[in-house]
């Protein structure tokens, strides 16, 4: 009874509540939800700010690589900032050791520039901000298939040399086939043109800094600033840019955290 009454009075004065309420416990290459302690001002993950809504939940992202622990700070108008030591649990990722040396060579100075270029126009589409609240729903897989690659999955090369891991889930939807918006958001990128990795590809944006691409596409069925609910209609299957054939690459990112669909949605496609 003395706790609470001590809490009522210092919210009555105004002053920060102790403590953040997160639901689901830190995981590599998974999101938790959480709410900021009343009067909060700004918060950061690690020092990077980190976006809420105005009624103070947020939502954070742990990299596939992400470290043991990672801090959670609050700021208060008074100056005052409250921290805690989030501990974030380690996921065993599929790697595959090869017995042969990495290939050699890369890409072409001509390559490089464009590369260059589309990974700039990625990033700003990533970047774009909205007051979208998809971040807030219940995703949906956007296309139905068996899963053909997993996130996170990675070869490791003679001599422990590592190539990039699989940064999406890849679903086997057949060609043509219907690709949905897995939650509400706003479109910040959208063919044409294409890309030379992605070929054509979609960014949403659902809002507090998480954004999902979609990669591959037949056709797009959107354009840069619609705004989509879930279930939308998007696009269609394809093996546009470097594809072995018709699928759909998904991917999602929290603030350049890289997140696993699966672990978001849960089940299967």
């Amino acid at each position: 009874m003395m706790r609470a009454a001590i809490l009522l009075a210092a919210l009555l004065a105004g002053a920060p509540s102790p403590g953040f309420h997160l639901v689901g416990a830190p995981v590599q290459g998974a999101l938790t939800r959480g709410q900021a302690p009343a009067g909060t001002v700004s918060l950061t993950l690690d020092g990077r700010p980190v976006p809420f809504a105005a009624d103070g939940r947020f939502i954070l992202g742990f990299d596939r690589d992400a470290g043991p622990q990672a801090i959670l700070t609050a700021r208060f108008a008074d100056g005052h900032d409250a921290s805690e030591t989030l501990r974030v649990a380690p996921r065993a990722w599929r790697i595959e050791h090869v017995a042969m040396a990495r290939p050699a060579g890369g890409p072409t100075p001509e390559y490089a520039l464009l590369r260059a270029g589309e990974e700039a126009r990625i990033g700003a589409a990533r970047a774009q901000g909205s007051d979208t609240i998809g971040w807030s729903q219940r995703f949906i897989w956007p296309a139905h298939g068996p899963l053909r690659g997993a996130f996170g999955a990675q070869r490791i090369y003679l001599g422990g040399v590592p190539a990039a891991y699989h940064s999406g889930t890849d679903i086997g939807a057949g060609a043509g086939a219907i690709v949905v918006a897995p939650a509400d958001g706003v479109v910040t990128l959208a063919p044409p043109p294409a890309f030379s990795l992605e070929g054509n590809l979609v960014i949403i944006d659902h809002g507090l800094g998480l954004t999902s691409a979609f990669l591959h596409l037949s056709r797009a069925s959107v354009r840069v600033g619609d705004r989509v609910r879930q279930g939308q209609e998007i696009g269609r299957v394809g093996a546009t840019g470097r594809a072995t054939g018709p699928h759909l690459h998904w991917s999602l990112v929290w603030n350049g955290a890289r997140i696993d669909p699966g672990a978001l949605v849960g089940g299967s496609p």
